[in-house]
């Protein structure tokens, strides 16, 4: 394969805005070549000796599993990192954990609550920051989902996707790439759980100066009419469960069953990025059918994350 470009390197990726489309294209790129390198199980040790930092204060199981193994794959290592068991759960400031770890690792990953925390960070880190999920963004779930409809399709520009249930982090992040690759993304949410406003016109934006568009509608089987993806996510996400009972309620109508599905083009694909809680926000004849690609998501998290890493660690 071609050697890592180095035009990234020390890069933070806080958000999917924080990169060009052209930086983006270039990841997934590298993502495809290391995917089919280790298919054919050769070693590419980009990385040695390297050390990347992951900070869980949310659990995990694709954000985890994929940075401590692709870090093994790339020749370097992983060091877990529970938010409780740093000095941070003592009052420690990000300021000055940044600065110290900067001293330790080659790289930092944060999965947290608060956008800010990450943010805060990658402005005192001398190190790459990676944003591993917050409240308001996934970018990392978004590189992966962007693969997989590649994959599939060929071309992300003027792909239609529809994405129904609550317009959360993963929402956000998949409207903001779709946004830079000219896709036509269409949400459809309840009313009081739709995309913010700022996500929303930003993608929109993006969306109009790369030949593609942004809708947020109401009724998911106009969001779905003619789509070649049908997207969800869990209803309750970690930290929401005190309004799970009504969130049950409110989100009913917008379960990805064979019935939605059959609204959307032919040989349109379901998707979720995982955990999924069948019976609620999608069926299992879905889920579990040969029209799903979320074990691909699943898989591809671990090639677009090494990807990122064999491009901004020094």
């Amino acid at each position: 394969m071609p050697g890592v470009p180095d035009s990234l390197k020390g890069r933070s990726l806080t958000r999917i805005a924080a990169w060009s489309r052209e930086e983006l294209e270039t990841l997934l790129d590298l993502a495809d070549e290391l995917k089919a390198e280790r298919a054919r199980r050769r070693e590419l040790r980009v990385l040695p000796g390297r050390t990347i930092g992951l900070i869980f204060h949310k659990p995990s199981t694709r954000t985890r599993v994929a940075f401590e193994v692709g870090i093994a794959e790339l020749g370097g290592m992983a060091l877990f990192l529970p938010a409780a068991e740093l000095q941070l759960a003592r009052g420690e400031s990000y300021r000055d954990t940044a600065l110290v770890l900067s001293r330790l690792l080659s790289a930092l990953m944060i999965r947290t609550y608060e956008q800010a925390e990450v943010e805060e960070f990658a402005e005192h880190a001398a190190i790459p920051v990676i944003n591993g999920l917050t409240d308001e963004s996934h970018p990392l779930q978004a590189l992966a989902d962007a693969m997989t409809l590649r994959e599939r399709f060929g071309s992300l520009a003027g792909l239609r996707v529809a994405y129904v249930g609550d317009g959360n982090n993963v929402c956000h992040s998949l409207m903001r790439l779709a946004g830079r690759f000219g896709m036509r993304f269409v949400a459809s949410t309840p009313s009081g759980y739709e995309p913010r406003r700022e996500f929303v016109s930003a993608a929109f934006e993006d969306a109009v100066a790369n030949g593609g568009s942004v809708d947020v509608v109401t009724d998911p089987r106009e969001a779905v009419h003619g789509a070649s993806a049908v997207y969800t996510d869990v209803w309750t996400s970690m930290g929401q469960e005190e309004t799970g009972d009504r969130r049950l309620r409110d989100l009913e109508p917008y379960r990805i069953d064979t019935d939605l599905l059959a609204l959307a083009d032919r040989e349109a694909v379901a998707m979720h990025c995982l955990p999924a809680h069948v019976g609620e926000e999608i069926t299992a004849e879905v889920l579990y059918g040969p029209r799903c690609l979320a074990w691909e998501q699943a898989e591809n998290r671990l090639h677009t994350q090494k990807a990122l890493m064999a491009l901004v660690i020094r």
